[in-house]
């Protein structure tokens, strides 16, 4: 809903950011639909993303 709102947006983790950009490139970002808002391609089984390191640091 944030992201909807906002022009820019910034993603915290643990108080430091990690990623920022305009909000139509974050919501875009399949790191940050899949570890922030939840979000995961339909029918993706093989790979588990979240055990993954975050590449985008």
């Amino acid at each position: 809903m944030a992201l909807n709102a906002a022009d820019y947006g910034y993603v915290l983790e643990n108080g430091r950011i990690v990623a920022e950009d305009t909000c139509a490139v974050l919501r875009e970002k399949d790191d940050i639909k899949e570890f922030y808002l939840g979000m995961k391609d339909s029918g993706v089984r093989g790979e588990r993303r979240w055990k993954k390191r975050k590449t985008w640091r």
